[in-house]
Formats: structure tokens, sequence, C-alpha cells
């Protein structure tokens, strides 16, 4: 068992870890494992446009991608993924063997090909995956492949328009399309031959070989129609409009919208319309993408981005949430980096959100104009308490605030990213993942993490219409066992987590049906550790999935929403709470599991910063709890 003098110890362990780890600037940096693909991609990239002194480097990278091959000859997205990832083994292989260190007789290569032949070869494989073999002429182009790029031409204010995609989508879309219009492909003598992985009967291909624009069942399809038969100048024209669209989302640091992978992207287009290897822009892009690699995470690793903001925002909220002293130098320093990342420039959220000053933050360090909902409320927690006391972080707040609030959905939700950007027809385009990439809908764990902050940290409740709106989005979006779905998190414990804390700031009874049903089934799934986990393939398969072993971040999440929910008292939370403090309790396979989410099936996320950050955010909760309990009971006697 466990005392509150043992708790205490634990989270001033925690405190002096982050004292010590938190940067000159304020921020902390935390490894923002993304899986294999940009590793793989980054060596594909360097050895196809044949960029020199880099061998270090790709060795280093290389070591990495083998190093995560399992025995059975695979690699996998997660370690309990059923027999393999064939779209991340085929990443690897590829990426072993343009690294010039392989060659296709090597075991562990053997291995992975006869599972990549036994799962239908390369054309069985993911659309980004396939389309990075076919830019690099390891994969054919289809024949019919063309997406009209004068869609792009198309006023924002028409009802079907390229801005009712999510920025996600449109920014990894232009790009790609843009290639694969023009057929582009790329070769050096690195280049490997992948004839023999290439299935010619694969039935699996249809989608790659029929393109959406020449189908004739959507109104979608039906529009692309027209737009093919505009006049060619036009066509020539949304060219010149995707290209420009890219060159004026670029970051500073030269990566496009600060993602590693678009970036990745739009180097193989520029190439395509005309723009050399040596061009400034496409050397940019690769000193940018350098820049994002890490060496903090258990060795090499290329970050999609960082994720510098989100880290920084919450753990200076949870460390003022465990009494650390708003005024402190800690809290101080990260405040006044949060400060400088609040957004000054409008970006493409102002298409559909365009009376509204830009008072957002985004998620990674060296991101100006894609902010995002969920880093703008972790932001707005960190800077409560001194904007209580300082004006200009109240400016900034106020700010913020503003903008969060002016970005809520008209069903009621908040987004990831945009507002009002959930047109459910493009789910029904024939790529893969459209229904999680394609779309930016309101989501219970950015609409309960939003209403948490707007309950606790801004006095709103449950009777002003913008919490009334998002309550009731968020029960009628309740599943039918009390649970709710996170997108960004896994899954159904983070999204339930997210609308209990939510719903509770803003006034839900925790007696309510809603909630009742929401605790009960947390504890139904508590394992008997006292922990909880759950399976990336709840992504996958829409339903809840579990692991046999804990993670502390899902701990976490479970015991924050029970503690919340003043199930204070209940074995359930002892035995978690139990387990949380003891590190020796979680095995190493649950200490590393991922338990950020991308793109389902695809890219999950391993927060280095998560083993940390929510336990002691949990522990602070359950000691101010505890202290409010003692204090109810004085009051009796």
């Amino acid at each position: 068992m466990y005392t509150n003098e043992s708790i205490d110890q634990k989270i001033e362990e925690m405190i002096e870890k982050l004292r010590a780890t938190q940067r000159k600037d304020g921020s902390w940096k935390y490894c923002f494992e993304g899986g294999l693909m940009t590793d793989a991609f980054m060596i594909i990239t360097l050895r196809a446009l044949d960029i020199k002194n880099e061998e270090r480097l790709i060795q280093r990278l290389t070591d990495r991608i083998y190093s995560l091959q399992t025995s059975s000859g695979v690699w996998k997205a997660y370690s309990d993924e059923k027999s393999g990832n064939l779209s991340i083994t085929i990443q690897a292989y590829c990426a072993l063997l343009y690294s010039g260190y392989f060659t296709q007789e090597h075991p562990g290569l053997k291995k992975a090909e006869a599972f990549i032949l036994k799962n239908g070869g390369l054309g069985n494989s993911h659309f980004l995956t396939k389309w990075m073999l076919a830019v690099n002429g390891l994969y054919p182009w289809p024949t019919l492949f063309y997406i009209p790029m004068t869609f792009l031409l198309i006023p924002p204010s028409f009802p079907l328009n390229f801005y009712q995609f999510s920025n996600y989508a449109r920014i990894h879309f232009i790009p790609m399309m843009v290639a694969a219009n023009k057929k582009y492909t790329i070769k050096s003598s690195y280049t490997p031959n992948l004839n023999h992985l290439i299935i010619r009967s694969s039935s699996a291909n249809e989608n790659w070989e029929h393109p959406f624009a020449t189908r004739t069942n959507s109104s979608f399809t039906n529009e692309m129609n027209k737009l093919l038969r505009l006049p060619e100048y036009l066509h020539r024209l949304g060219y010149q409009k995707a290209e420009s669209y890219m060159l004026k989302r670029l970051e500073d640091d030269g990566t496009l919208y600060s993602y590693a992978s678009s970036t990745f992207f739009m180097i193989y287009a520029l190439l395509s319309l005309g723009h050399k290897q040596s061009s400034p822009t496409v050397l940019n892009a690769i000193n940018g993408l350098k820049h994002l690699i890490s060496t903090n995470c258990e060795g090499i690793h290329l970050e999609n981005s960082t994720s510098t903001v989100w880290d920084t925002a919450l753990l200076s909220y949870a460390l003022q949430e465990a009494n650390v002293s708003s005024t402190s130098p800690m809290i101080n320093k990260s405040v006044e980096y949060l400060l400088s990342m609040q957004h000054t420039k409008k970006g493409d959220w102002k298409i559909h959100n365009p009376n509204i000053t830009p008072g957002g933050w985004g998620f990674s360090h060296n991101n100006t104009i894609n902010p995002d909902n969920d880093d703008t409320s972790a932001a707005l927690r960190a800077l409560t308490r001194q904007a209580r006391k300082e004006q200009k972080v109240r400016n900034a707040w106020y700010k913020g605030v503003a903008y969060l609030l002016s970005m809520q959905n008209a069903d009621g939700g908040w987004a990831a990213f945009e507002k009002n950007t959930d047109f459910e027809m493009l789910t029904y385009l024939p790529l893969d993942n459209a229904e999680d990439a394609a779309i930016d809908p309101s989501t219970p764990d950015l609409t309960g993490r939003v209403l948490e902050f707007l309950g606790n940290y801004a006095g709103l409740t449950k009777t002003h219409p913008s919490v009334k709106a998002a309550i009731n989005w968020l029960m009628e979006n309740q599943e039918d066992n009390g649970s709710w779905y996170g997108r960004w998190g896994v899954c159904y414990i983070y999204g339930t987590w997210a609308a209990v804390t939510g719903l509770l700031a803003v006034g839900i009874s925790p007696t309510s049906p809603a909630i009742k049903k929401a605790i009960n089934w947390l504890e139904s799934i508590q394992l008997n550790s006292g922990g909880w986990g759950e399976s990336c393939a709840s992504s996958e398969e829409k339903r809840y999935v579990p692991l046999s072993f804990s993670t502390p971040s899902q701990t976490s999440w479970a015991l924050d929403a029970l503690i919340q929910s003043r199930a204070f008292s209940k074995l359930s939370v002892q035995k978690g709470i139990s387990h949380l403090i003891n590190d020796s309790s979680f095995t190493e396979e649950g200490r590393t599991y991922p338990t950020g989410i991308g793109l389902p099936g695809q890219f999950y996320i391993t927060y280095h910063s998560y083993n940390l950050l929510f336990p002691l955010l949990t522990l602070a909760h359950y000691q101010k709890r505890s202290y409010q309990v003692y204090l109810e009971k004085r009051s009796t006697f």
C-alpha cells in the first residue's frame, strides 16, 4: 500500500526531475517518437537525391530501423499488432536496401520479403507507402491517375471546395497529387529493384489503378469529372496554385507546416514541377528535416515534428497543479516560453473563422501558422495563475480564450485544428484512412479537454451557451458502454478521461447517468494489477481492445477520471494509486508502448514525456482531493 507521505515523495521526485531537465529557454524537450516511417523516408530521400556528406546519419538511421525488426522478420506499428504491419515492413525493407548497408540476400530481409509476398506484395501497402514507392520508381504509377488541380481554384464560398478537407489532409494531398499527376519518378545509383515484390494479379490495387476521379458513385466524383474537362490553361493555373500553396506555408526552417511527412512529399512535388535538386528551397527543406533529428529517443530518430510546446504547456500546468508556485523560476521561465510561442499570424484556419484575431498555440517549436485547439487549451491552463496577476500574461490569456471559443464547431464540439471541416462525403473517398484524415470533425477528446479548461480555468459553467452546446454534443456521442472514443490518444480510455473531466468541470454531477456509466466502464476494464492498458488496435477496430499489461499514461487517465468524479475512496482508485507510484509495477513494454495516435493502423506516437507528465498530474489531483475530503470531514465534527 501507500501513504500520503509516499505520494508526496513521489511527486517531489518528479518535480526535481523536471527542474533538472528544463532547458534555458524555459521549455521541455522530450522525444516525439512516431515509428520508423520518417527514418525510412529520410534514408530513401537522401539516397534518391544523392545528398553528400550524410553517411554517418544514414548509417545511424539504418541501425535503428534494423534494430526494430522482430525475430520473425517483420516490423510492427505496436508490439501487440497481429503478425506484422505490411506497409511499415515495406518502408523498412526499402530503406535498408537504399542505405547500401544491406542486400536482398541478408537473412533479415529475406524474412521480410517472404512476409511482404505472403501479404499481397507492394500493391497491398498503404496509399502513403505506395506513393513513396512510385515517386522513387519502385512501383508503377497508375495509368489513369489524375486529380484535376483546378480543384484548388474553386473559391471557399462554393459548396464543394478544397478547404473542406482537413488542414493535415490538404498539406499532404497537394504535394502528393502534384507528383502523382506528373507521374514523376527519380532514381539514383542506390535505387533497388523491387519488381520481385509486385504481384500483378493483386485485386487490392483497385483504388490505385482506378482513381476516384474516374468513378461515378458520388457527387465528389461527378465534380472532379467536370473539372477534368476545363481548358488546359486552367489546369496550368491549378499547378501554379498548388506550388504557391506549398511555398507560402513553409516555416523558417524550411519544413512544410513543420511536419517531416509533408516536407518529404513537397520535395518530390517541387522536383516534379521543375525545381532543381540544388535549389535553395529543396536544400532548405532537407536541412529542416535534419533539424528534426533527435538523439533523445533512446537512440536517433527523425521526429515528424517536435512536441516542445505541447510538452512545455502540459508540464508547466501539471507542476502548478502539484503546488509548484506560479512565481517560481521554473514556472516563470515556462510561461515566458509559452508567451513567445503564441501565434500572431493568420493561417488556413481563417477560411472558416475569418473574424477572429490570432491567439492560439501550435504543437511544435517551429510551428507559427498552424495552431490547434488542444495545444491552445493546454497553454492557457499553464498561463492562468500568472494571468490573474500580470497584465502581459492576462492579455495573451484573453486573446487565447477568445480564439478557442471562436473555434467551436456548429455541432457544439471542438475539432483539432479548424472549424467546421467535417464534410462527411469526403470520408468516402477511396483513399486509405480517408475517414480518419480527410476531415477534422468534433471529437470527444478535444471537446472534453476544452470544456475542462473552460470550467476549471475560465469560470464557465453548464449554463453558458457554448458550454451547453458542447455538453449536448458529448452526451449524444457517448458509446453504449459508457465510454467515449479519443481520436488523438489511445483510445477509449483517453476519450473517456477527457469527456468525464470536461463534463465535471462545467458542473455536470458525478451522479449523472452519463458520468456513472463512464465510471462503471472504466472500473470494469481495470487490470488485476490495478492499472489500465488499451491496445492501439482499438483505433483500427473502433472498439475497446485491452492490453495484458498497463501503461503509466492510460493508468493515469483512468485514475484521474475516477478521482475527479468523487470515486476517491473506491478500491479501484486505491489499487490504481498503489500501482502508479510503484515504478517496478510497469513492464518495459508498458513504459514504451505508444499511447498517441497520428494515423490509425499506420502512425502511432510514443510521447516520452507522458510517463512523467500524467502520473504527476494524477497524483497531484489525488492529493488535492484527499485534502478536500479531510477538510469536509473536519467540518462535520
